[in-house]
């Protein structure tokens, strides 16, 4: 039933918007989107739901998105019910056996299935597995300080392209099997979405963060830059904290052959749309081609 609130201008409004839209839809048609997912939209329903309309949208449009996820927040809420204490160095958790065991449930069952179900919930078709699975995600330990922290060694991604050539929406959860031993190890899960987005030669990752961008000096934020530029604001610090681990995850999906890499703020509604489908996208795209998306030509 038509809304009888919706103005005639609202209405022109909206399909304006969606002719727009169409030759970013023909572009992307086919490609695969690699979409990290985390920060405090994880942790509020509305936003979750919003999350999954647009991937829901995006998978109706033709495009292929795989969704990896972290938990931080809903982890460390469990580690203090249980009375375990976390210690971080560098940033990253330091991460014994007994931490592992909650990260690989968290991560594995609450967060993954609740992202799941929101995508179906929108009408999409998702399934929920982890880096254990057909072992998508082989591990070896990333610092010996850290413990079960794990740094993706080898990557079977064939059970993805399965999943999305048949029409279902993958949702990774950053939990992998150790080479040795059939060790569990907690990844990063900005270091998962980009190795997972190299090994399937993705033509774009998206890294939902809790930040507009990257800036440089003056506080801007850089809406297209190159690997390069990236290198030197590192090396002179204009690049910092947070920051670094995720252009570095850039760079280095950007080094397997994924065409660009977008860091954006995911609290900005419809986020991954205004950066797909949109000419003025959303965030800091790293990439060393072309500019922003052209429309293909046929």
């Amino acid at each position: 039933m038509r809304k009888q609130t919706t103005t005639m201008e609202d209405s022109i409004a909206t399909a304006r918007v969606l002719s727009e839209a169409l030759p970013y839809m023909q572009r992307y048609s086919g490609a695969v989107v690699v979409v990290k997912f985390g920060g405090n939209a994880m942790g509020d329903d509305a936003a979750m739901a919003e999350f999954a309309r647009d991937i829901v949208l995006m998978r109706q449009v033709g495009v292929n998105p795989v969704v990896v996820h972290g938990g931080g927040p809903m982890i460390n809420e469990m580690l203090n019910k249980l009375g375990i204490k976390s210690e971080f160095v560098r940033g990253k958790r330091v991460t014994d056996k007994a931490t592992v065991e909650v990260v690989e449930m968290i991560l594995s069952g609450l967060v993954n299935k609740r992202i799941v179900q929101a995508i179906n919930d929108q009408g999409g078709r998702a399934v929920g597995i982890s880096g254990k699975d057909d072992d998508l995600m082989v591990c070896e330990a990333d610092d010996p300080e850290l413990g079960f922290v794990g740094r993706p060694v080898e990557m079977n991604v064939q059970v993805l392209r399965d999943l999305y050539n048949a029409g279902i929406i993958p949702v990774v959860a950053p939990v992998a099997t150790g080479v040795a031993d059939n060790e569990t190890f907690n990844v990063n899960g900005d270091t998962a979405a980009g190795a997972i987005a190299g090994a399937l030669q993705a033509d774009r990752l998206l890294l939902l963060t809790d930040v507009s961008g990257v800036k440089n000096p003056a506080g801007e934020v850089m809406t297209q830059i190159t690997p390069e530029e990236v290198r030197a604001m590192i090396a002179d610090g204009s690049i910092s904290g947070g920051m670094i681990p995720k252009t570095e995850t850039a760079l280095s999906a950007l080094d397997q052959g994924v065409r660009a890499v977008t860091i954006l703020d995911g609290r900005i509604p419809n986020a991954c749309l205004l950066e797909l489908f949109t000419d003025h996208g959303a965030g800091s795209q790293i990439r060393s081609t072309e500019p922003r998306v052209k429309p293909r030509r046929r």
